[in-house]
């Protein structure tokens, strides 16, 4: 059975593995200092042993991690969540969904919930969020494994500057993009079925109440524009993974945060675009499970 807090495509998911991962989807109530409500939080937690905590990038879910979740879960006690604003967490009207709460919100996700140090993997902006939370809450970090991340580029500079309507009709824009790339992917046959899976489950959350207006938030926050400066402060032992073919983000930050982060391994995957955890699984969770052996 699907959880009855997600849209009602989620019925039309057809894959095996999206199917098992959006019914073992939960949410719990997480108090924080952001707000008199407690925040409904969506996450998936699956296996048992040392902590993996998983997040996710820009404008997406746990479901970015069905593919790898299994993978890891199969040796290690395996957690996704997502992230306030994002996914299936409730929006609450008023919130400011800006890093600064972003990071409030997942470290009471952790307290709640796990509560000992985790192996903290963050994937394209999901990476930024991990180095935000290590760098503040550094004892909730055994290590720290950043996916093609987001922390030196992929800011929102210019979303400060949106004002009403322009800053509806941009996320709708964006909206747009992956719906119309569905309906024409499904109507025509253009596209094989695995994309239009894929496209089924980045699209899902965007059925979420309060999506546009934690969207809007996020973007005229300036997203992780300050980070920079602050990534050589990292003492974790890191794992960079980042794929030689990644036409999002490029290659170049990929150096900039080996030689920054003085305890880091980079490692370079070959034949990959911007998500070798949907592209590569099995290859990204070899990594991700021997980088613990090796602390």
């Amino acid at each position: 059975m699907f959880a009855s807090f997600l849209p009602s495509q989620v019925q039309q998911l057809e894959e095996p593995i999206s199917i098992a991962l959006a019914k073992s989807i939960e949410r719990q109530p997480i108090t924080t200092p952001l707000s008199n409500q407690a925040i409904a939080t969506s996450y998936v937690r699956q296996g048992s042993g040392t902590p993996i905590l998983l997040l996710h990038g820009f404008d997406s879910s746990v479901l970015e991690f069905r593919s790898l979740i299994p993978l890891l879960a199969a040796h290690n006690e395996t957690w996704a969540v997502d992230l306030l604003g994002f996914g299936f967490t409730e929006r609450i009207t008023g919130l400011s969904y800006s890093p600064p709460a972003i990071k409030t919100h997942l470290y009471h996700f952790w307290k709640t919930l796990i509560n000992q140090p985790v192996i903290l993997v963050g994937a394209s902006m999901g990476g930024a969020t991990a180095i935000d939370f290590t760098l503040t809450y550094p004892e909730t970090v055994k290590q720290l494994v950043l996916i093609n991340s987001v922390g030196f580029s992929g800011d929102f500079p210019l979303g400060r500057f949106l004002f009403p309507p322009l800053d509806y009709l941009a996320v709708e824009y964006w909206r747009q993009r992956k719906v119309q790339a569905l309906f024409f992917g499904s109507t025509f046959g253009n596209l094989e079925s695995s994309t239009i899976e894929a496209i089924r489950c980045a699209a899902l959350h965007l059925e979420m109440p309060g999506w546009h207006e934690a969207m809007i938030t996020f973007m005229k926050s300036g997203g992780y524009s300050n980070l920079g400066d602050k990534i050589a402060q990292i003492t974790k032992q890191t794992l960079i993974l980042w794929s030689e073919a990644d036409k999002t983000l490029g290659i170049g930050d990929a150096v900039k945060f080996h030689r920054a982060i003085a305890h880091s391994q980079l490692i370079w995957l070959k034949n990959c675009g911007h998500v070798p955890q949907l592209e590569q699984p099995e290859i990204t969770a070899e990594y991700l499970l021997a980088c613990q052996k090796s602390s």
